[in-house]
Formats: C-alpha cells, structure tokens, sequence
C-alpha cells in the first residue's frame, strides 16, 4: 500500500495531490492518504464518488484524518 502524508495542507491542496496520485495508480492498487484539513472528511469522498474508484475505510489516527482507497478497475 503507497501512503501519501498531507497533513498540514489545506483545501484544495489535499484533494489536488490525491487525485494526481491516484490516476498514478494501477487499478487494484489502494493508497493510505492522512490529512489534517477538516474539510477532507468531505472532500476526500467526493473525489472518490467522482473518480470511481472505492474508499475502503476512513478513520482518525494521530490528529489526522486517514482514508484508505483503493484504484478501481481490478
């Protein structure tokens, strides 16, 4: 699993990069991506429901919010 560590960064920073990761990835590959901005609690999923790809989980640890999501297409 890659991981991608944004915390710190806010809107729209953490939507952007995730995004670029994401279309980096091969379908069935899943990505941890831990953000402080509050507003990743929408935005992250919604950029899920666009892209199609799947949100497996989404917690908080560490201060941080942590999404787990894997590529679609596998």
């Amino acid at each position: 699993m890659k991981t991608l560590d944004l915390r710190g960064l806010k809107c729209p920073l953490p939507v952007l990069k995730t995004r670029r990761r994401l279309s980096a990835l091969a379908p069935g590959e899943t990505i941890e991506v831990a953000c402080t901005d509050p507003l990743s609690a929408i935005d992250l999923p919604n950029l899920v429901r666009e892209t199609g790809d799947l949100l497996e989980s989404q917690a908080r640890a560490d201060g941080a919010l942590v999404f787990v999501i894997r590529k679609a297409g596998a």
